[in-house]
């Protein structure tokens, strides 16, 4: 999958507060990882997992290998709108 870096902060904007940690803890990975995925940078913490950034316009482009995080981070959005 491929999207550029601002359409992928805007789906990190958009969660709830707690779900970076439910993401994290559903997957039994660092919260730093999952961070770091949507384009955080704390790789003493967490690493990098399936997702691959290339300098460009409109913040560049995001090539993603395994989008389990992402799916699950549009579910939770998904969620959270239908519930309000």
């Amino acid at each position: 999958m491929t999207l550029t870096f601002n359409e992928l902060r805007k789906i990190k904007d958009q969660l709830p507060h707690g779900a970076i940690k439910k993401i994290a803890k559903d997957l039994n990975m660092n919260e730093e990882t999952v961070r770091n995925y949507f384009g955080g940078t704390n790789y003493r913490e967490g690493e990098s997992i399936g997702i691959h950034f290339q300098q460009g316009p409109d913040g560049g482009i995001v090539t993603i290998d395994d989008t389990t995080i992402l799916d699950m981070a549009i579910e939770i959005t998904e969620q959270t709108l239908a519930n309000n």
